[in-house]
């Protein structure tokens, strides 16, 4: 029996088990011991909630800073509805595929079968890897940034640097990264849902609350000359865009257990449920409380300029500590294509799983993937200008691009049909505005270049991730 079969929901499979062949003695070892398949379709919509529900959604005002109401709203709308419907074309291919008795698991396995093996070892591959793991490096980046606020509001004359708090942060990620599999995760990814909300509410209460007793004006205009307002409305797409970018699907269908078909788009609709609450209310109550004075993120504008609360510290603290426990486990999540390399690279498929052979460099490889992650935020705090560029090569291709590209080609609908020329429109456009958003990206690298410094004790960063 061929190693392909034995992954699907196929035939081949079912007559593999019904002989006692264990199917997942066919499997690499990140196969095997990442991504296992044995979650439901609730614990598919916990991990897509942390997947794409994440403080990234803290800086939506500060997009609707380039983008105004009418388009800033339209840019959330639209984002919503593409990503939906790309995520369930991607989960329906991966379905198709698994009928066939081919159960594809990773992000570079449907590009492999679907365009080839080079799209997958060339371009698929490193795209997922580098996004993910500059995620992984963004939320360590901003974890240690708001323990650093937290400290400066309980001491504002303390000395301690931004990168010690990120080292702070990275001891208890290298903690969390020893979590085994992806499926593991679930209990972990449902107190994250809790807690996207929990920040979610706070950021929209305290947005309202300022707003209504702020006696400053509020101003909606956007600001500055033709050449800066254009390319502050592909930063502020950019930034809509990468917040919807998810880039781990197959990898998160794969912990569902067989048969998958249909469980996706329940879990799809858990997350976009709480998606739809947390996104549009941070986003509209952020910009009617602060117009164009919106910050990189909006927990920002809670202290004026001269330091001073404009919340109850209480509340303020309350709110980065929620967000600080998110970002530990979104991290957790986007680290899981780096641990099925790994342990695909390192572990023994035929021992088991806690053997000696397999916790051992599991444990070393694990902890220096999260060490290095932590140096790297720690050195270069401006890592969010970077990790835009990275979010325009990778998010959009691997979220608004590639999905209805393997969409047409696995299915291959009428040139003729309404589907084929949506699923067109919607590369040819995003493929428009991932060029330019990169092109967006580097010119706001090239400008903030004067003010980059190794180790910088830096606070809030705009666009981080």
């Amino acid at each position: 029996m061929s190693k392909v079969a034995v992954h699907g929901d196929g035939e081949e499979a079912k007559v593999a088990e019904h002989q006692g062949h264990d199917p997942q003695t066919d499997l690499d070892a990140g196969a095997r011991f990442v991504l296992k398949s044995k979650g439901s379709w609730l614990h598919c919509g916990y991990h897509l909630t942390t997947s794409i529900v994440a403080p990234p959604l803290l800086s939506l005002p500060y997009a609707f800073k380039f983008l105004g109401w009418a388009a800033g709203i339209a840019c959330l709308v639209i984002g919503a509805l593409v990503t939906f419907y790309s995520y369930n074309l991607l989960s329906l291919v991966l379905e198709h595929h698994a009928k066939l008795g081919h159960r594809q698991l990773r992000f570079r396995d449907m590009a492999n079968q679907i365009l080839g093996p080079r799209w997958g070892r060339y371009f698929v591959g490193p795209i997922q890897f580098m996004v993910c793991y500059g995620a992984v490096v963004a939320c360590t980046l901003l974890g240690g940034q708001c323990m650093k606020a937290i400290y400066l509001l309980s001491t504002p004359d303390g000395t301690m640097k931004l990168y010690q708090f990120i080292i702070i942060f990275g001891c208890f990620m290298l903690v969390l990264a020893q979590i085994p599999s992806f499926h593991s995760l679930r209990h972990i990814n449902l107190i994250s849902l809790i807690l996207c909300l929990a920040y979610s509410a706070c950021a929209t209460a305290g947005s309202i609350h300022i707003g209504t007793t702020s006696k400053e004006p509020k101003d909606y205009s956007i600001n500055g000359d033709s050449q800066d307002v254009a390319f502050g409305i592909f930063n502020a797409i950019a930034i809509i865009a990468t917040s919807y970018g998810n880039g781990i699907i197959p990898e998160i269908q794969a912990t569902i257990a067989s048969p998958v078909k249909g469980k996706m788009f329940k879990g799809l609709c858990v997350c976009y449920m709480v998606l739809s609450v947390t996104f549009f209310s941070v986003a509209i109550s952020g910009f009617w409380a602060f117009g164009n004075q919106s910050e990189g993120l909006v927990l920002s504008n809670f202290i004026d300029i001269n330091g001073k609360p404009l919340m109850p510290k209480w509340f303020i603290l309350m709110t980065n500590t929620f967000t600080i426990a998110q970002l530990s486990a979104v991290a957790v999540v986007y680290l899981q294509p780096t641990n099925e390399v790994l342990e695909q690279t390192f572990a023994d498929p035929k021992s088991e799983e806690f053997s000696a052979r397999n916790v051992i460099p599991r444990v070393a490889f694990r902890s220096l993937s999260v060490i290095i992650a932590t140096t790297v935020s720690a050195m270069l705090p401006f890592f969010g200008d970077i990790n835009s560029l990275i979010g325009a090569f990778g998010f959009i291709p691997l979220d608004f691009i590639l999905p209805v590209v393997f969409f047409n080609l696995t299915f291959k609908p009428s040139k003729r049909s309404l589907i084929f020329w949506l699923n067109t429109t919607i590369a040819v456009v995003f493929s428009a505005v991932g060029i330019i958003a990169a092109v967006a990206a580097v010119r706001q690298i090239s400008l903030d270049a004067s003010t980059y410094r190794l180790f910088a004790n830096v606070c809030f960063p705009i666009g981080w991730f």
